[in-house]
């Protein structure tokens, strides 16, 4: 089974799962509340769509600002237009295989801006490092801003996964949950040190190690405070794109940063889920605006308006990257006359 085949089963898995989770959410909606969903989709304000396209267009291009920065220590000063094409075409590549857009953007620079793919492989591990930090720090934020909710709701998931039969607290579980924990971290310590020489334990210590010196390379940036202010812009439209896209919907035009925030959090794990957040993505948001007391159907349907603003952000604005990339590169050419 070569490599290409086990990619596409894995894409045809997340995607069937995000086709899943689009079949299973609007089940979830009682038959008496589907005119409140179509109500609400039918009754949003579409012209929303037009700051959130000026919003997210914003954080991608602070996204290649950002991404120059990281190649700078290299001594590739990329001009910033080629670095926006190649994010964005990225992104559109992404939307039909995963992570297939992280390549093909260090391709289309490695053309048009002679900069070593295998340089930049080394830069995309930092981003996504600093995503997954920035993330947190997120996840964190809507912790603090929304703790009467979501640590209400986290304390009764918790509740419910530790207490026994008869629904009383089992001090037993949490004993025999931390010794599960502390067996798996032992067996996992074990198996990178008894079985290093498989394919398996090689690639989990490559990816681990990327990370560590993708987070560490960030320490060498001339211009941190730049490449700090850049990732906290990226992640600020982020939020108030969220906030704009909950004033879409009547049910959900009430809820403030705060709740965007949270939204974000947890939408964002819908992207990682399936390709391109298909399903998962408005799921997640009506699950944790439902914390809220917004009726799933309105969340479900705010949620997948988000989503589908999102998509066609990309696609639209990809496709021009992918059509204005040989003509910027072709014009740029073209020697000066005097």
């Amino acid at each position: 089974m070569n490599k290409r085949f086990i990619s596409i089963l894995k894409y045809l898995f997340f995607l069937g799962l995000g086709i899943f989770l689009v079949w299973w959410s609007l089940h979830q909606i009682p038959k008496e509340k589907w005119g409140d969903f179509k109500k609400d989709l039918a009754t949003a304000n579409y012209w929303l769509v037009i700051p959130v396209f000026v919003v997210l267009a914003l954080s991608h291009l602070l996204r290649a600002l950002r991404w120059n920065i990281l190649m700078q220590p290299m001594g590739y000063k990329p001009h910033i237009t080629n670095t926006f094409f190649a994010v964005m075409i990225g992104y559109l590549a992404n939307l039909a295989v995963p992570r297939l857009g992280e390549v093909l953007k260090c391709t289309i620079l490695a053309r048009y801006e002679k900069v070593p793919a295998e340089k930049l492989v080394g830069t995309i591990v930092a981003e996504r490092a600093v995503d997954v930090i920035s993330l947190g720090i997120v996840f964190f934020l809507a912790l603090i801003t929304q703790f009467d909710v979501l640590g209400a709701y986290g304390t009764e998931l918790f509740r419910q996964l530790f207490e026994n039969k008869r629904g009383s607290f089992s001090p037993l579980r949490i004993i025999i949950a931390l010794i599960v924990l502390l067996l798996i971290l032992l067996a996992i310590r074990i198996w990178f040190r008894q079985f290093s020489h498989l394919k398996v334990v090689i690639l989990a210590k490559k990816i681990l190690k990327g990370i560590w010196e993708g987070l560490s390379s960030i320490g060498k940036l001339k211009n941190k405070r730049a490449f700090i202010l850049y990732s906290v812009g990226i992640w600020g439209l982020y939020i108030f794109g969220t906030w704009i896209g909950l004033l879409a919907t009547s049910g959900t035009s009430h809820l403030g940063l705060q709740h965007a925030v949270a939204a974000l959090a947890f939408g964002s794990i819908g992207m990682i889920v399936t390709p391109g957040g298909i399903g998962a993505y408005a799921y997640f948001i009506a699950k944790v605006l439902e914390q809220n007391d917004i009726p799933f159907e309105t969340g479900f349907a705010n949620g997948t308006l988000q989503w589908f603003a999102q998509f066609i952000i990309v696609v639209i604005v990809g496709a021009l990257s992918l059509l204005l990339l040989p003509v910027y590169n072709k014009k740029k050419e073209v020697p000066v006359s005097l």
